[in-house]
């Protein structure tokens, strides 16, 4: 849970620009431009990091000239393609180089020696998959939106942040569900191993009568 808390506030300044930029102009120059000051803020204060934080401070910094200071039409008319679409590059490219972006924040509540686990690597591959489908598919229908193809505005915002709620919330569900899939079979060598004894000592019972007439 803390590891998800953690992972969550890597996005607020993805979730400010999205709560802020919205409805006008004036209203997205603003978001970008909380939206990077903030990033700044937490990079430096080390509560951000790793590829969300990079990816964050070079978006903002772009979007924040192109349309704060040169009033870019294009760059605004594409904002929500481009801003999942830099989520979903960076997720994917994470997950690319066997680095994927959760470890940064699963990392700092898990014990040190289960770093290099299988389990706990895949369980963040896992992880960060989603996410990065989600930025994907949030892509998609941040485009569908900007050229209005088929469903009302309204009906894509519903469609893109009930994805990211499901996301979150199997963000916190997977490990806990991973981890009860881990200790259910984990006895499991050890009862084969109990059968298996218990087997070759049944058998020496019944091997012992015979031997002892032989004699």
């Amino acid at each position: 849970m803390l590891s998800f808390l953690k992972l969550l506030l890597a996005f607020a300044p993805w979730l400010s620009f999205l709560v802020i930029a919205q409805g006008s102009l004036l209203r997205l120059k603003l978001g970008l431009v909380v939206a990077l000051v903030l990033s700044v803020v937490m990079g430096l204060s080390h509560l951000h990091r790793g590829v969300i934080l990079w990816t964050g401070l070079t978006f903002f910094s772009y979007a924040t000239i192109a349309v704060a200071l040169l009033n870019d039409v294009w760059t605004a008319r594409h904002m929500g393609v481009l801003a999942n679409g830099a989520l979903a590059l960076a997720s994917w490219l994470t997950i690319a180089v066997r680095k994927p972006f959760s470890l940064d924040y699963a990392r700092e509540h898990t014990d040190p020696s289960l770093w290099n686990t299988q389990a706990f690597i895949r369980t963040n591959v896992v992880i960060t998959s989603a996410w990065a489908l989600v930025f994907t598919v949030n892509t998609v229908l941040a485009w569908g939106k900007m050229v209005q193809f088929i469903l009302p505005e309204w009906g894509y915002e519903v469609i893109s942040y009930s994805l990211l709620i499901v996301t979150a919330a199997m963000t916190i569900w997977y490990p806990n569900h991973h981890r009860r899939i881990q200790e259910t079979e984990a006895p499991a060598p050890q009862l084969h191993r109990r059968n298996l004894l218990n087997r070759i000592w049944g058998y020496r019972l019944r091997i012992a009568p015979l031997m002892k007439r032989r004699g």
